[in-house]
């Protein structure tokens, strides 16, 4: 086609293109600060940006009774779970940042030069008894799962969990039996072990025992300190928590959000990996999860919106995280079944504590091959608990 040809097939409106496009430039400008606006200072009567960004509900009535109605009458089919330190609370273990109650509050004894130091690499390097002062205290074994944890179990029971995602290194999860393949532990947990310097792998059993021993542990290698497969800050996130998320929230109906602050990155920004027409419910002691100044520079927000007025599909049940899945378990109609659950699954636990006191390693090999976990294949995260 000749050069003059081509110009013959450009629409004569296109002379003033660069006109147009200086106005369509304004026109985003505007839409910009009327939704600056109406965000922070509520202004905008009919022109309120928030009228024009309105989309369909997903369901009728958002409140959480009408969640639960659609549920009982709709159900999910691909539900994924994201999960805080506060659906362990009631099990007895400290969140860890509540004001007062919280770890990071209650760590004066140690002597650290910050809270936080406790998970810090570089100071567990120099100086790695406190944290495991505080290993004793928190050890898995010592706490049993809560309601919570055993609603996702009996969320799996029932063919409708996808992934359960959470930032809690206690083991409570496992406990409950939900199967590991199911489980993302996105900070790491007690379950595995590694020696610092060379890599060598201990199992479970043989940390608990150097802990509760108050022996500093050490590989039988190298003598290198070996430190639970924990996520300190500054160190990678498993790498299935980033492979993940693609496959499990593409048919993903529902995202369950319990006993996080989300506050800490990259877990918080899972709330943000569901497609548009997927619900999202909050089960929390606060509300969390909103965002500040920042969603006025973006008109599909991805901030939980569920006390505003453009709010599409979100729902909050504002309480302790127990109480908010055993009133759920009672919309659905589930109560008797969640109840059966915990009792039968307790009973499992209580009666295999004398086997577990008894049993020695025997059957269970406490090490393993170093390049099965190397931490060249993960990638590198600042994260924290």
């Amino acid at each position: 086609m000749s050069e003059c040809e081509k110009k013959e097939e450009k629409p004569p409106t296109h002379s003033n293109s660069s006109s147009s496009d200086e106005e369509e430039g304004s026109d985003a400008t505007m839409d910009m600060i009327r939704r600056f606006f109406a965000h922070t200072l509520n202004l905008g009567g009919s022109t309120d940006a928030k009228a024009d960004l309105k989309v369909e509900k997903v369901i009728p009535n958002l409140s959480f009774e009408g969640f639960a109605d659609h549920w009982r009458e709709h159900g999910f089919r691909n539900i994924v779970t994201m999960v805080g330190a506060g659906i362990s609370t009631s099990a007895g273990i400290p969140d860890f940042r509540s004001p007062g109650s919280g770890l990071y509050s209650n760590l004066k004894k140690y002597k650290l030069p910050h809270p936080t130091a406790i998970f810090d690499l570089d100071y567990f390097e120099k100086n790695p008894a406190p944290f495991f002062a505080l290993a004793k205290e928190l050890y898995p074994g010592s706490f049993i799962p809560t309601p919570a944890h055993y609603f996702v179990r009996l969320l799996n029971d029932k063919g409708l969990l996808q992934r359960h995602y959470t930032q809690n290194i206690d083991t409570l999860d496992r406990l409950t039996g939900l199967p590991e393949e199911k489980i993302i532990e996105a900070h790491g947990s007690f379950h595995t072990n590694h020696c610092q310097k060379c890599r060598r792998e201990y199992d479970m059993a043989w940390m608990k025992a150097e802990i509760f021993a108050d022996r500093l542990p050490k590989c039988e290698q190298c003598k290198g300190v070996v430190k639970p497969d924990i996520v300190f800050f500054g160190e990678n996130l498993p790498e299935r928590f980033y492979t993940s998320p693609d496959e499990d929230f593409q048919d993903c109906d529902l995202l369950i959000i319990m006993g996080t602050s989300l506050e800490v990155q990259p877990f918080a920004s899972l709330v943000q990996r569901p497609g548009p027409r997927c619900l999202r419910l909050l089960i929390n002691r606060d509300p969390v999860g909103q965002a500040s100044f920042v969603p006025w520079m973006d008109p599909n927000e991805r901030s939980l919106l569920y006390d505003k007025p453009n709010n599409t599909r979100d729902v909050a049940y504002l309480g302790d995280c127990d109480s908010g899945v055993l009133a759920l378990a009672k919309a659905l109609g589930w109560e008797d079944e969640l109840q059966q659950l915990i009792t039968s699954e307790k009973e499992k636990l209580n009666a295999n504590q004398p086997q577990k006191k008894n049993k020695k390693q025997g059957n269970d090999k406490p090490h393993s091959d170093p390049d099965d976990t190397a931490s060249s294949s993960e990638t590198k995260k600042d994260a924290s608990l």
